[in-house]
């Protein structure tokens, strides 16, 4: 029986976690450091058990803290989480996709172990496998088992085209990620089917949802929006309802991580929203972005300077900070506006922006005022 629960330094304090659950326990340095020193076949102690039952209703009666729990070493970075691309390839041709030209190039098998140690080393205890479109990817059942393994807690981002493969499914109830996050593209074969530019992608996409849901895989729903599927928001949502998927709408096309904007005329331009006003985060900071080729930058849209974690190691991350301090710093076009306290839109993205000669209304909620 594979392990139960995860133990794990987490930014001011430490963790319990259960690998494809929602949710987790804080306990103190003390109940941490009992854990981390309990001979592998002491039982699992009652102080932890009880909560458990509670949270997750496990019942770790006769298992023991060797079999059942995976105890996380400290670490000095304290990055609890990262993103990784495995692969930019993807079995769609989507409009609006911010990757722009996608090609099929990554790491292979061990240098996808050794960046997956650095991210161990960093602290990652919550993953983000994604693309590209991951599952195509040939070593993913590989990367995703050797992660989890490993005490991480996966989330899986995917167009769903894959999921009713029966390799697949075993794969994902017997490690099971803590969510899928399925991006919806229409709720019709014509806007679905348009919109990823491949025939039968709206088919295959119900047939994953169908698998997912019939094993019982927890999945989250995310709402693309663009021309083509516009007015099928509603439907779109009330298929995520159906299958008691929780949602969330992306209505703002943005240009691709190379800064080109022929991503941008797929705008669904009556759906353009403002954005909440920015008030920083914590990317580079607590958590990282890794491309397929181990280059590590402090988010996917934040993408230079880039740190090549397989030759550097953890030890690389410490620059990370710094360069999250000069990316979000006010420039160029926006270092004299005096409306930033309201802006919606981080430094990193307003760039990308620029470099597409985006019209301003695409990220500026002020509209040049």
């Amino acid at each position: 029986m594979p392990h139960q629960l995860i133990a794990s330094p987490y930014p001011d304090g430490h963790i319990v976690v259960s690998p494809g659950r929602d949710g987790g326990i804080r306990i103190g340095a003390a109940r941490y450091a009992e854990l981390r020193d309990m001979p592998a076949a002491a039982p699992v102690s009652p102080w932890l058990a009880a909560p458990a039952r509670a949270a997750w209703n496990l019942d770790l009666t006769g298992r023991t803290i060797g079999e059942a729990v995976i105890v996380r070493p400290e670490t000095a970075y304290g990055y609890a989480r990262a993103s990784y691309e495995l692969n930019l390839g993807c079995n769609y041709d989507c409009e609006h996709c911010y990757l722009g030209e996608k090609q099929f190039a990554g790491l292979d098998w061990p240098g996808r172990e050794r960046l997956l140690q650095v991210m161990a080393d960093a602290g990652v205890l919550w993953l983000q496998l994604t693309g590209g479109e991951p599952l195509i990817d040939p070593l993913f059942p590989q990367t995703h088992a050797r992660a989890w393994d490993m005490g991480m807690m996966i989330q899986i981002s995917s167009n769903g085209s894959r999921l009713d493969q029966a390799r697949t499914l075993e794969l994902l109830t017997a490690r099971r990620p803590y969510r899928l996050t399925l991006s919806i593209y229409g709720a019709t074969e014509e806007s679905y089917d348009g919109m990823t530019r491949r025939r039968g992608s709206f088919k295959r996409f119900m047939r994953g949802l169908d698998a997912a849901h019939e094993a019982g895989l927890p999945m989250q729903i995310n709402i693309v929006v663009s021309r083509w599927n516009a007015h099928e928001v509603a439907q779109m949502k009330a298929i995520a309802d159906r299958y008691g998927a929780q949602s969330f709408e992306f209505t703002n096309i943005s240009p691709t991580i190379h800064g080109t904007g022929e991503v941008l005329p797929s705008q669904s331009w009556e759906m353009l929203r403002a954005k909440r006003p920015y008030t920083g985060c914590n990317a580079g900071i607590t958590h990282f972005h890794a491309d397929p080729h181990g280059k590590a930058s402090i988010c996917k849209v934040g993408r230079d300077p880039q740190v090549d974690l397989i030759a550097e190691g953890a030890d690389g991350l410490r620059r990370l900070a710094a360069v999250a301090d000069s990316l979000v710093t006010r420039h160029g076009g926006c270092s004299g506006c005096t409306l930033h306290k309201t802006c919606g839109t981080c430094m990193p993205l307003a760039t990308l922006y620029r470099q597409a000669q985006a019209p301003l209304e695409t990220y500026c909620q002020h509209g040049g005022r």
